[in-house]
């Protein structure tokens, strides 16, 4: 009687824990890598301006514009060698209005954000910015991006902006914000770049970058430099990363055409929505160890995500950690679909390798534990 006795708490025991786990995975699921609540503001979200009290300039060739104090400030016309300085109080919101205005510089940014609470580049009609030439720096700090921004910035209107750049195309040294309009950037390195985060609400992109087509990075503070995008259309054509963040990629919604020798790179990567078309020529999403705050993880609980490869050394989805897939519909298409170090979980959703269904999650080239569906596999 003790032995049945003893055998039953075991099963009880034993059914426990696989439950348990496997709220756990739900949970983990249900939650976001992010808090975000409140990651944009009302104003974040306003595509217009009042331009009844605006302020209007029209920009010449030559005249630099210095913005000292909040306000809304409409810009037109054509120029050459113009900087729009802004450097307002640390608590003033000062808001820029591109109505159709064009600037082209040699070596300096055209939009030079020193100082302010936070600053709105809004489109109301298509507009284009470029720098031609080499930057050069203004006193110790290396201006290298055609907006050039060292406090919150935000883009958002109803237009078109245009950004050509022989260095970086927007540079926020704090959190770039991008709600709204559309966006053609050809820039020699990278196409956005923010020290503390990129979130993303909506707009059009169509990004051309030598190096990376967003890329957040904090080297002070490593877990900041994360990216999030809840919507937006991308078209984008990078050299090295098309998405890269130092600690997370969080991705909710969004449509998504990516060229890149990697698609996405992140510590932790979680795909919960979207349509996600990566073609790629070293890894397709790649979880590596960017941030010591997090363990690599790859999390997909949801989206439609195709990844086709190159011949040769190449991972469709290449993690240094954990690889977790909750949900989601999974292409895969290359010599190695998964190549995960740590444990791998197939919770849920489709997996297609090479034309092929799966079951489980086939581990051609790493050293990981294997993974089967409901749980992980050893």
């Amino acid at each position: 009687m003790m032995k049945k006795r003893g055998i039953l708490a075991i099963s009880v025991l034993l059914i426990f824990l696989i439950c348990n786990a496997a709220f756990a995975a739900e949970a983990k699921a249900a939650a976001g890598a992010l808090e975000t609540d409140e990651m944009f503001t009302d104003r974040d979200l306003m595509q217009t301006a009042d331009l009844t009290e605006a302020v209007s300039y029209s920009v010449n060739s030559g005249e630099d514009i210095h913005i000292t104090q909040a306000g809304i400030y409409a810009l037109r016309g054509n120029a050459s060698e113009v900087t729009v300085y802004v450097e307002a109080d640390d608590e003033d919101k000062v808001q820029l209005v591109l109505d159709g205005v064009s600037v082209t510089n040699s070596e300096f940014p055209c939009i030079y954000v020193t100082g302010a609470d936070k600053v709105f580049v809004t489109t109301s009609a298509d507009s284009s910015l470029s720098v031609t030439g080499s930057f050069v720096s203004d006193g110790d700090t290396h201006t290298d991006g055609v907006i050039f921004s060292r406090s919150d910035l935000v883009l958002n209107g109803t237009a078109t902006l245009t950004i050509d750049s022989s260095k970086n195309g927007v540079v926020c040294k704090d959190d770039l914000k991008i709600t709204g309009g559309s966006y053609f950037v050809n820039a020699a390195s990278k196409c956005f770049e923010a020290n503390d985060s990129i979130r993303i609400a909506d707009g059009t992109f169509a990004l051309q970058a030598g190096t990376d087509g967003l890329h957040a990075e904090n080297e002070e503070d490593d877990t900041l430099g994360y990216l999030y995008i809840r919507g937006g259309n991308f078209v984008i054509n990078a050299d090295d990363d098309g998405l890269h963040a130092t600690s997370i990629v969080q991705i909710d919604s969004g449509s998504f055409e990516i060229s890149a020798a990697e698609g996405i790179e992140g510590t932790w990567i979680q795909i919960n929505d979207g349509t996600i078309r990566i073609s790629s020529w070293d890894d397709g999403i790649n979880g590596a160890q960017k941030s010591d705050s997090f363990r690599p993880t790859v999390e997909i609980n949801g989206g439609d995500i195709t990844v086709s490869m190159t011949s040769g050394d190449t991972d469709a989805i290449d993690c240094n950690g954990d690889l977790i897939i909750n949900g989601g519909t999974i292409d895969l298409t290359g010599p190695s679909a998964f190549d995960y170090d740590g444990a791998g979980q197939y919770n849920g959703g489709t997996i297609i390798v090479n034309g092929q269904q799966q079951s489980s999650l086939p581990n051609q080239m790493g050293m990981g534990k294997g993974g089967s569906r409901g749980g992980r596999g050893f």
